[in-house]
């Protein structure tokens, strides 16, 4: 039988945490396994220390499935919450939930890290515009990659690319090789399906203006300030090209000035921001 897209989505994930929880436990838990008896039924639950948004309960609980115990959410996927909050309940033997522990709340942490600095993000951004779009870049933690881009999502970011096969994306080191961006996005156009879209990071007016001209989908206007986006926009709008192309805006950007870049009119604001630098948030296993 063939599986189903869900299945197949369902069976990495489970890989996935799997080998988390192997690489946690080496050979074994030798502390637990030598002073807890190996029948021992326990119930825990899960706190959430401070206020945040949630992500990563679907994973937390995976881990304790994957060691036999059973966990039942109390918290939706993108939900506020605040500090002292029970997350999750669990039980089963208390071996396997103190081999699942640690794994289920460093994901906990670094996804809900993410979601919520995502969500100030969009939420400071909105107050200028409320249509703008708060994206993830490939700043990721290797291995992590789909659980982050997933806590974008569910702090109200999007996720952007999750692959280097997602969309064309041609970058200052691309353009160095092929010399032009007009040929750079000819090339592209001619050899990729019309199914991708074709991004340009363009470093001044002159090349976000080439790119526009030479038919990208997108252009991407990278380590500009706020002032300096403005300044191509009416250029763009001047040679009446900025209504057919969607600007995104990328390059130093932080919750202190997200706003002042969500105020030029751009369409979309990516940053590393939400991933490469997210504080993880504090959870806690704790035995009933």
């Amino acid at each position: 039988m063939i599986e189903s897209q869900k299945e197949i989505v369902e069976s990495r994930l489970s890989l996935k945490i799997l080998e988390f929880l192997r690489e946690d436990l080496g050979s074994g838990d030798i502390t637990t396994n030598s002073i807890i008896d190996a029948e021992r039924h326990v119930k825990a639950k899960i706190i959430c220390n401070e206020k945040a948004v949630i992500s990563g309960v679907e994973e937390a609980i995976l881990a304790f499935n994957l060691l036999k115990c059973s966990a039942q959410g109390l918290i939706m996927e993108g939900d506020s919450v605040e500090e002292d909050t029970v997350i999750i309940k669990v039980s089963g033997k208390a071996r396997s939930i103190l081999k699942a522990e640690r794994t289920s709340l460093n994901i906990l942490g670094r996804m809900s890290g993410v979601a919520t600095e995502t969500n100030k993000m969009v939420k400071e951004a909105r107050r200028a515009n409320q249509k703008i779009r708060v994206a993830a870049t490939r700043k990721t933690q290797p291995g992590f990659r789909i659980f982050d881009k997933k806590a974008v999502k569910s702090g109200g970011g999007d996720p952007h690319r999750l692959r280097l096969d997602d969309a064309v994306l041609i970058k200052d080191n691309h353009l160095k090789i092929t010399s032009s961006v007009t040929k750079a996005v000819q090339l592209a156009r001619k050899n990729v399906s019309f199914t991708k879209k074709i991004e340009v990071e363009a470093s001044s007016a002159e090349e976000a203006l080439e790119a526009a001209e030479a038919g990208a989908d997108i252009v991407l206007l990278d380590n500009m300030s706020p002032q300096e986006v403005s300044k191509v926009i009416k250029i763009l709008k001047e040679r009446q090209v900025r209504n057919g192309i969607f600007l995104e805006v990328s390059g130093g950007i932080r919750l202190e000035n997200v706003k002042a870049y969500s105020e030029t009119g751009v369409d979309a604001i990516s940053l590393g921001w939400i991933t490469h630098s997210a504080k993880n948030i504090d959870f806690d296993l704790e035995i009933i």
